[in-house]
């Protein structure tokens, strides 16, 4: 359950209890899935609450929103300052935001008229996605680029996922691995991958992904690690049997895989860089101190 009687969410200019909000039933975001959404976690930081990299996702909103022609007009600041009230009204520290722009009512397909902003939150403590996961390449691929704006979060991209993800698991797996309409792998069907092989991650270049900004953090972490990364189109096959993967998103956070398609990656996790990865992230949005490449070997 994400919410009860008590549960606050703003939405459309107001704070209001969860169970008492209503929408439109002829909204183009209910037909057409012509919405916009974020992901956007908040930690127990210093005493305090704190989202993680919240104005990086709220001007991602923004952006979404303009790519899909959306009159949205909530500046970066305006949103940071809403959600943080609504955290304060719900009392929650470790919390998972989810912030989404709906169109009005509206039977044409023509570009959204009005826009009303929801943002809603619920506790959480642990990614959706468990460690050591076994992933299948999906028979699903991702949109082509040149029928939709990729890069946006938009909600009808979503039903594209939620088939990837409900095959792998009636097939006995517990996620999966999504091609691109060229048959390179992208992304699972809603978390970003990297794997690592002989000292190098990899991870699907910009074009047909979703760029996460989790994905850009651990490019962060790479940096400040020295760990080498390569950005590269690649295939199921290269990354079949490599010394380690995974994948990450705001949700998930780091999440090891352990096979892909039956056939496990070669190191143990914890021998890897990419652990090394993981346990930096995981201090990173903790505002903790983690240790470098170097420190650890030493």
């Amino acid at each position: 359950m994400y919410y009860n009687n008590d549960t606050i969410i703003y939405f459309n200019g107001q704070f209001v209890k969860a169970a008492e909000a209503k929408t439109d039933l002829y909204s183009q975001s209910l037909h057409y899935g012509y919405a916009v959404f974020e992901g956007i976690r908040s930690y127990p930081v210093n005493g305090g609450t704190k989202m993680f990299k919240g104005a990086e996702h709220y001007d991602r909103l923004r952006r979404s929103a303009q790519m899909m022609k959306m009159p949205f007009h909530y500046t970066t600041e305006q949103l940071v300052a809403l959600t943080y009230e609504v955290l304060k009204r719900n009392q929650f520290t470790d919390a998972y935001i989810r912030p989404i722009v709906l169109c009005s009512p509206n039977m044409s397909l023509s570009k959204g008229k009005e826009c009303f902003l929801a943002i809603e939150t619920w506790e959480w403590t642990n990614g959706y996605m468990s460690n050591q996961m076994n992933i299948m390449t999906s028979s699903y691929r991702r949109p082509n680029a040149d029928a939709f704006h990729v890069e946006a979060k938009v909600s009808g991209h979503y039903v594209n996922s939620i088939l990837a993800c409900q095959e792998a698991k009636d097939n006995g797996f517990d996620e999966a691995l999504v091609l691109d309409c060229n048959g390179f792998v992208a992304e699972s069907s809603g978390a970003n991958i990297f794997y690592e092989n002989e000292g190098i991650l990899y991870t699907a270049p910009k074009g047909n992904i979703l760029p996460g900004i989790t994905r850009a953090t651990v490019l962060e972490l790479c940096e400040e690690l020295n760990i080498p990364v390569e950005e590269r189109f690649f295939k199921p096959e290269d990354m079949r049997g490599a010394d380690a993967g995974f994948f990450c998103g705001t949700a998930a956070e780091v999440v090891a895989l352990s096979s892909l398609d039956n056939v496990p990656f070669r190191k143990k996790w914890e021998d890897t860089f990419s652990y090394t990865i993981q346990q930096a992230y995981k201090n990173k949005v903790m505002e903790k101190p983690y240790l470098r490449l170097e420190e650890k070997v030493a």
